[in-house]
């Protein structure tokens, strides 16, 4: 089944900032002023921002105005880094709980200076933020970002710094909401439902596999492997059951498609020729109805209601091993009340049970 794939995102932006900037209050700190974006979230909110940052004391490191040869000293965001960011997003973003929750991670957010040619000072803006659904059981990681800006700047003054942060802050949300945007229809990840189609496969007779029908019951002609010279039965066949599956997302629907085989191998079938009566080709059809009406019971088990978007495949593989056990358990169980078919009676009574079942599922 197809699955989608997280992604890393890179982006430098070289910021070109005019003397309307607003320049910071104080070089103490900074001050992160909102602004009301250019775009709403259709897909998403932010839920929670974790601060994962190395170094959480400061979110620049700014050579101070006006001082020549000096060293940069660390400058943080009035109210700390996290708070700022919360903040800014909180004011900024649209916060609608109706749609998707995502989660930031904040793995680098700072700006570094220093000095450059002809007395003026260069910064770069470095920001790296990790992006992930936020889910009952375990967070779903969606992409990776990663982008950052750098500026020019006079060693005399600082109009630049805040708004070139803030600028890097909205690429990584603008970039976000655009993959969201374009994922949300089609991304498993993103999908926020589930519907499953079932197909029962037929294949061609002539083979070697034979796959379970109505219109096609078993005939001897099926139990080609030579008989065990050594076996006390008079016939022996395997039936088994399988399925395939694909997976496609559309409108944020998980369309699971899983096609059904019901079979027996002719290779892995045999009978002894005296005993091709009507009553044994009907004790060996029964096993092979069985299978089937376990695999109808598998059906049953792999609805919509039963599954999870972000584990269903995990679900469906625990059903059939289950399935599979309770198709050996009934086998075992057919033979042993039966005495494999000598027990008249008991052969009766299993005709008319399974039938019965049969007849439920509309297959008698």
């Amino acid at each position: 089944m197809g699955k989608a794939i997280g992604l890393a995102i890179s982006i430098t932006i070289v910021l070109l900032l005019s003397a309307f900037a607003i320049p910071v209050e104080k070089e103490e700190e900074l001050v992160l002023r909102t602004e009301k974006l250019a775009f709403t979230p259709k897909e998403f909110y932010i839920a929670d921002i974790i601060d994962e940052r190395a170094d959480k004391k400061a979110v620049a490191y700014l050579l101070p105005v006006g001082v020549v040869g000096s060293k940069s000293t660390p400058v943080d965001f009035a109210g700390g880094g996290l708070s700022a960011i919360q903040k800014f997003t909180r004011h900024s973003l649209a916060y609608n709980t109706a749609l998707r929750p995502v989660v930031i991670r904040l793995k680098e957010f700072h700006v570094k200076e220093k000095a450059g040619a002809a007395g003026r000072v260069t910064g770069e803006v470095s920001v790296v933020m990790a992006f992930e659904l936020q889910r009952d059981d375990e967070p779903v990681p969606l992409l990776q970002y990663k982008g950052g800006a750098r500026y020019d700047r006079p060693a005399g003054k600082n109009e630049v710094t805040e708004p070139a942060i803030r600028k890097s802050l909205v690429e990584a949300l603008r970039y976000f909401n655009t993959w969201m945007d374009r994922e949300a229809a089609t991304n498993e990840k993103l999908a926020q439902g589930i519907k499953v189609t079932f197909t029962d496969y037929i294949g061609s007779a002539d083979q070697d596999t034979v796959f379970y029908t109505l219109r096609r019951p078993l005939n001897w002609r099926d139990f080609k492997a030579p008989p065990s010279k050594t076996s006390r039965f008079a016939a022996t066949v395997f039936p088994s059951f399988a399925y395939a599956g694909e997976s496609k997302v559309e409108d944020g629907i998980i369309h699971l498609n899983l096609t059904m085989k019901v079979y027996i191998l002719k290779s892995s079938s045999w009978v002894k020729e005296d005993f091709k009566d009507a009553y044994g080709l009907n004790h060996e059809q029964r096993h092979f109805d069985i299978v089937k009406l376990v695999a109808e019971r598998f059906k049953q088990k792999i609805k919509p209601e039963m599954l999870s978007v972000e584990d269903y495949n995990s679900i469906i593989q625990y059903q059939f091993i289950e399935s599979y056990r309770e198709m050996n358990r009934l086998q075992d169980q057919y033979d042993t009340e039966t005495r494999h078919g000598l027990d008249k009676a008991a052969q009766e009574r299993w005709n008319q049970q399974l039938d019965k079942e049969l007849k439920s599922f509309d297959l008698k």
